[in-house]
């Protein structure tokens, strides 16, 4: 059963369309409305704040992870329902992967990217196999399925990478999955 879901996403805003924004708003909804527990990286700027907010202020319950180094800028989002400092980077992203229970993975940047990279390579190593849900909204990571492809075709691709995720284009495909 899927209670936790760790959300990985950007701490900025698309500069061009609100669109994602709304779409990170919509997974807030989605969330909240099907009893689903957030897991995410503390912060309360950009999609990080947006989907944490929307689900806090529904009364929904956000856990915040974030380590000593970020806990002591302003951007930590003190809000949130359970806040979880740790030591490091690494140790956040453990803290997320053991306590939930599938992935989100929102567009952002190269944060992001490391953190669907890291769960992915796990999950394929049979270290963790929790669902793990990309969205790719108007195309957003097409550009990285095109390097998988790459990455297959000279033999680093040691597992049909499509097979660990399920693509997604929009938060209403991911309604009958979670």
């Amino acid at each position: 059963m899927i209670k936790n879901i760790c959300v990985f996403c950007g701490s900025s805003k698309p500069n061009k369309s609100h669109e994602i924004e709304d779409e990170v708003r919509r997974l807030g909804e989605l969330l909240f409305k099907k009893n689903k527990n957030l897991v995410y990286g503390g912060a309360k700027i950009g999609l990080m704040g947006i989907i944490a907010n929307t689900i806090l202020k529904k009364g929904g319950h956000v856990t915040g992870i974030i380590p000593k180094i970020l806990s002591k800028k302003e951007i930590i989002n003190k809000d949130v329902s359970e806040l979880i400092i740790v030591d490091n980077m690494h140790d956040r992203k453990k803290k997320m992967y053991d306590i939930s229970d599938a992935f989100i993975v929102l567009p952002g940047g190269i944060g992001t990217l490391e953190e669907f990279s890291e769960i992915t390579t796990w999950k394929i190593l049979g270290i963790k196999s929790k669902p793990i849900f990309l969205l790719n909204l108007n195309g957003y990571y097409d550009h990285l399925f095109q390097q998988f492809k790459v990455m297959e075709n000279n033999n680093f691709l040691y597992s049909d990478i499509f097979k660990e995720i399920s693509i997604i284009k929009n938060i209403s495909d991911l309604e009958p999955l979670i």
